[in-house]
């Protein structure tokens, strides 16, 4: 379990990657993207994650020129867009996003969704980049267990994270439990539910026990279930309370509470049916 914005979680290829991170979905380009890069990068958030569809891969380019913190020290996750699956167009996507970025190297490239008859071509793209060095660790979002189950099959190099909506009325329990069995890390997407938790009246029944906020009680759930978790936000206090859960603990009472809100209620789509 991390213990602080600097801890670290060992991928299955050694890699170190921070339990914890700024998500940039559905932040603008440009100054509101920027804003929130420097923000999170100012209150020691040591991960970024974006992605090429999120159309900001400019923006947290710029922010992380902006901000002096050297290269080595912040983590870069972006994502190949389902349009752009496949051998040669996801290397192509790939040098998209770098110079997008500003940088030679990503530290965590993912497919972006299980794209049928694609997916496998795009993994052999995601193995080249990894073995010339381009990227650091490879994975996958939104793949169940059967999507992970066929890649693997094929698959030489085995993704290192599988990055999902989870929260606690999506925990996803039959999935977390079969990627740890093959050492493959969860990472929560979304993990306030895209905001719709964070008025639930049982977490922030739980939330006044502690003194934190329901948000600050998703995150330490994630936390203390080994979830590594990139909570989203455009505004800079939010950033600073969102990481402001490493001075509590939650019983076990409270985490039975928080794991029997599970309803399987998505927010965004299901891997199996999606149209784009």
């Amino acid at each position: 379990m991390i213990k602080s914005l600097n801890d670290t979680v060992k991928l299955n290829n050694g890699i170190a990657m921070p339990g914890f991170g700024l998500g940039v979905w559905k932040v603008k380009d440009g100054e509101e993207v920027i804003h929130s890069v420097l923000s999170a990068l100012r209150a020691g958030y040591k991960m970024i994650d974006t992605a090429a569809i999120y159309r900001n891969e400019g923006g947290v380019g710029e922010a992380l020129r902006r901000s002096g913190v050297h290269r080595d020290d912040v983590f870069i996750t972006t994502k190949v867009w389902n349009a752009d699956q496949g051998y040669e167009s996801t290397l192509a996507a790939f040098e998209t996003s770098t110079k997008k970025l500003g940088i030679e190297t990503v530290d965590l490239y993912l497919i972006h969704w299980p794209k049928a008859g694609k997916y496998k071509e795009t993994w052999k793209a995601m193995e080249k980049l990894y073995k010339d060095g381009r990227v650091r660790a490879i994975g996958v979002c939104n793949f169940h267990k059967h999507h992970l189950e066929d890649l693997l099959q094929d698959a030489e190099i085995k993704p290192a994270v599988d990055q999902i909506e989870l929260h606690p009325l999506l925990t996803q329990v039959p999935l977390r439990n079969y990627c740890y069995k093959q050492a493959i890390a969860i990472e929560a997407y979304s993990p306030l539910g895209s905001g719709g938790l964070i008025n639930h009246p049982t977490l922030n029944e739980i939330g006044k026990k502690y003194g934190k906020t329901s948000a600050q009680v998703m995150l330490r759930w994630d936390v203390e279930n080994e979830i590594i978790t990139i909570p989203r936000s455009t505004q800079e206090a939010h950033i600073i309370s969102n990481a402001d859960i490493f001075d509590f603990a939650l019983s076990p009472e409270d985490i039975d509470k928080i794991d029997a809100l599970n309803a399987d209620q998505r927010f965004g789509a299901d891997p199996d049916h999606f149209d784009f």
